[in-house]
């Protein structure tokens, strides 16, 4: 197996391209060196510096490589498809130039994500899912055609394809030469799915993954009371992979056995985090991966 290990600014709570709580940019990238990473992504759109000479110039002098970025909005709405089509293009442009392969696409949450307060429906009905799988096929084209990237799809919490029979519905509904899926094992076992399973069977459309893991108490709990997600991260619900119910060393195996080629970034999901927080934990999580032997 080829496990490519990268990270990204959702490790150093980084969720908004401007917000005063993140640690400030050059912060991270400084800080992803130190802690032996040489891949990132560039996180939310006008997070990293959008402006292409500066952003390379930024990645060069510490060495650092770009394996994609993701751009995040309300697939099921037309009436965002401007906002989502900024991103898009804004990042793929810079993703291109900088040789990156993948855009992650993330339907945006049903709960706000400083409040946790519902804004959407948790469920689409049948011409909601249609318009999902239709803007998915857009993103999908523009990201082939204009930049030659592969659109990884992400399942995410509190979004609209968040459990595993969405996931499966998802596959089944695009076309499998065209969209593939970012299986994040930690939202996967969130949602009370099984990643090593479901890598297992879909392994074919799986290229990308983000390594991170759940804290089992504390995902108990966020399902009998209901918390939302947004609240749930702020109570440490994402540990590091050897804390959690995640099980590395099975899925390091099911890696190994299907001869994985693709890239590992870790992911810890913090927001808001102090500054001084995130370093320490990616050190460790970087050791213990080598330790069990991915990347």
């Amino acid at each position: 197996m080829n496990v490519m290990i990268g990270t990204g600014p959702d490790s150093w709570g980084v969720w908004f391209g401007e917000d005063e709580k993140q640690t400030p940019w050059y912060r991270y990238l400084d800080e992803i060196v130190e802690a032996g990473y040489e891949w990132t992504e560039l996180g939310p759109h006008g997070y990293l510096p959008t402006d292409f000479d500066t952003l390379k110039n930024e990645l060069d002098k510490r060495n650092l490589k770009v394996c994609g970025s993701f751009a995040m909005e309300f697939l099921d709405d037309y009436e965002h498809w401007p906002s989502l089509e900024k991103q898009v293009i804004g990042t793929g442009e810079n993703l291109a130039k900088l040789n990156a392969k993948y855009l992650v696409l993330i339907d945006n949450t049903y709960t706000d994500l400083f409040t946790g307060k519902p804004i959407k429906p948790e469920t689409l009905d049948d011409d909601g899912w249609k318009r999902l799988i239709d803007t998915t096929h857009r993103v999908a084209g523009i990201a082939k055609e204009k930049f030659g990237l592969t659109l990884v799809f992400h399942p995410h919490a509190e979004t609209h394809v968040e459990y595993e029979y969405q996931i499966e519905r998802f596959l089944a509904d695009t076309d499998k030469d065209l969209i593939y899926i970012c299986l994040d094992v930690g939202h996967h076992a969130y949602r009370k799915g099984d990643p090593v399973s479901f890598m297992r069977q879909h392994y074919d459309r799986i290229p990308y993954l983000h390594l991170k893991s759940i804290d089992a108490d504390l995902q108990k709990k966020v399902e009998k009371e209901n918390i939302p997600f947004a609240e749930a991260v702020g109570m440490d619900m994402f540990c590091e992979p050897f804390k959690g119910v995640v099980d590395f060393i099975a899925f390091r195996d099911l890696l190994k056995e299907i001869d994985y080629e693709g890239f590992g970034v870790v992911e810890q999901d913090l927001y808001p985090a102090p500054f001084d927080k995130p370093l320490p934990i990616a050190r460790r999580t970087r050791k213990y991966l080598k330790e069990i032997g991915i990347g």
